[in-house]
């Protein structure tokens, strides 16, 4: 039984936050770059979160139809694109607006004041 469930968790760390997690974060990435808001994002990891269980299924023999599974991923997957796409739309709005923005960290942006 414990056996199973260090293998279980490796199986999660490889394919879920390593595969699935960088699979996303290069999702919200290029939507970012789009311009495209952050729930078309959302839309694709429901797309991605199925393939992520097929692989855990298929190559590690894990559960394919499992909602407690599926909903626990596919949350996993969410925040992970989250933070490619705020990640990358906090740099195009310091890069594209940098006389009208002022970075504030690496998450947010402030409206520069004019202080002349």
């Amino acid at each position: 039984m414990g056996a199973m469930l260090e293998r279980d968790i490796l199986d999660f760390l490889i394919v879920t936050l390593i595969l699935g997690g960088g699979a996303a974060v290069l999702t919200g990435r290029a939507i970012a770059l789009a311009w495209e808001p952050l729930w078309r994002a959302v839309l694709w990891m429901l797309l991605l979160n199925c393939a992520v269980r097929f692989i855990h299924f298929a190559i590690f023999g894990g559960t394919l139809l499992s909602v407690r599974l599926y909903l626990m991923d596919l949350v996993i997957l969410i925040i992970a694109a989250a933070l490619g796409h705020r990640l990358t739309r906090v740099r195009q709005m310091r890069d594209g607006y940098h006389w009208k923005i002022a970075p504030r960290g690496a998450w947010s942006w402030r409206l520069r004041s004019d202080e002349n």
